[in-house]
């Protein structure tokens, strides 16, 4: 679950302005940018979960950045997420340590920044006993072993999630994601982007699959974390159907989203969830306890929105299970080469292109147990997953600096050939350790 700065309102919108919101954020190609988002699951060193209060705990780790140059946001006494920069620090509501990294113009120097955040996370959490690693779900523990952030965000959508999915406190408390963020040159560019990302993404979601854990034990799945997703909250997760429509344009995902129930109003830093499961569209005519609707809302409602492929101000590709590093530092190359490269996008849209939007859905449902053993359209997920790698690289032959960023892709191709995914990795070890948490973690320790 990607971060976002709450904002205060501003001036009352207008239909056209909620469109607007995406079309001015264009860039001109020669400015496109690479963000990278990393969460990770911090343990002790027998895999139980680290409390947020107390010693050693997530506080502790947040108080020690501090003397590095972070500033604190607080919210009732705590620390909700530190900033230097245009680097950014927040919590899951899990205590997942998320790295909302500066934009880049290469996947090379989102991976440097992303080896230079994880040391000097250690280098403050080490001390206290406290490690990270890289997996798309808690692996020890149980749901109730771990403890809420207090935020006055996720006490709201804590309340409210249940009533839409029965794993959605799993979802929030237990999982953990790289994702990565793309500019666009104009609307059409954007829809493209779009358009082929959620094509892709299910095939991405099996070459990270890396959950295959639960409560210390294999759970059956490639990627857990995919599958907790499944069952969160269908209104705002997924796959977007009208996506795939030739004619796709902004307009459409401003629809969709206006009709996607909100979370809270923010007034003044109170949190307030409207009755009766409001929609942005009903609040935009009606309004709410006295409050008209502002752009400040829209962009924070569109933080609360979760499918496969988000637009915001960029284009957010949210498929992978947090992982080991070599391959998380590869997700902006690997979405980079797809995405930002003309002929590259059009060659990974037709490996998709002529799939119902049934097949899509019945994909997106296989995958989170069969991983790569999945097929699509009468492939093995195993030979899609190479081919997209190639594509990507070759994509990445052909934008500025790509040269550097397509090494980034090797590990992604060595793992799509040999038709394994991270989970296969962590499954062997816990065979190898017999499920020892202490040997596991010390094998799974993110390291710089």
């Amino acid at each position: 679950m990607a971060s976002h700065r709450d904002v205060e309102p501003s001036a009352a919108p207008s239909a056209v302005d909620l469109v607007g919101y995406f079309r001015s954020a264009a860039k001109p190609r020669d400015q496109w940018l690479i963000g990278l988002e990393q969460e990770k699951i911090g343990v002790l060193a027998d895999g139980r979960p680290v409390p947020y209060d107390g010693a050693p705990s997530i506080s502790q780790i947040l108080e020690g950045l501090l003397a590095r140059g972070f500033t604190a946001e607080t919210q009732d006494g705590h620390i909700i997420s530190l900033e230097r920069g245009a680097e950014r620090i927040t919590i899951e509501p899990g205590g997942q340590l998320e790295l909302s990294g500066a934009a880049l113009s290469t996947a090379t120097a989102c991976r440097d920044a992303l080896l230079a955040h994880v040391a000097e996370v250690n280098g403050v959490a080490g001390p206290l006993g406290i490690r990270f690693i890289g997996c798309g779900a808690r692996p020890f523990g149980k749901l109730d072993d771990i403890p809420w952030l207090p935020k006055r965000r996720y006490a709201v959508m804590r309340t409210y999630l249940p009533s839409r999915g029965r794993l959605a406190h799993e979802m929030m408390k237990r999982t953990a994601t790289v994702q990565a963020n793309f500019d666009f040159s104009d609307e059409q560019n954007a829809t493209d982007k779009i358009r082929t990302a959620m094509g892709v993404t299910s095939i991405v979601t099996a070459l990270y699959a890396a959950s295959p854990l639960t409560d210390g034990k294999p759970n059956g799945y490639k990627s857990q974390r995919a599958a907790i997703w499944l069952e969160t909250d269908e209104d705002r997760c997924g796959l977007l159907p009208f996506v795939f429509k030739p004619d796709f344009e902004f307009r459409d995902y401003a629809e969709w989203a206006l009709d996607v129930p909100m979370f809270f109003l923010v007034r003044d830093g109170v949190y307030r969830p409207p009755r009766d499961r409001i929609t942005f569209r009903r609040f935009l005519k009606e309004g709410f306890d006295g409050e008209r609707a502002t752009l400040a809302d829209w962009e924070l409602h569109l933080s609360t929105v979760f499918p496969e492929v988000r637009l915001k101000r960029t284009i957010e590709v949210r498929g992978a299970d947090a992982t080991a590093l070599p391959l998380a530092v590869g997700l902006g190359a690997l979405w980079r080469g797809l995405l930002d490269d003309a002929d590259a996008r059009a060659e990974a849209w037709r490996l998709v292109a002529d799939r119902t939007m049934p097949e899509r859905e019945i994909l997106r449902r296989e995958v989170p147990r069969l991983g790569l053993t999945a097929r699509f359209g009468g492939r093995a997920l195993k030979d899609l997953a190479v081919e997209l790698c190639r594509i990507a690289k070759d994509g990445l032959g052909r934008v500025p600096g790509g040269a550097a960023d397509a090494r980034l892709v090797e590990p992604l191709l060595a793992y799509a050939t040999a038709g394994r995914s991270p989970a296969d990795d962590l499954l062997d070890d816990f065979n190898a350790t017999s499920g020892d948490p202490r040997k596991l973690v010390a094998r799974w320790e993110l390291r710089a």
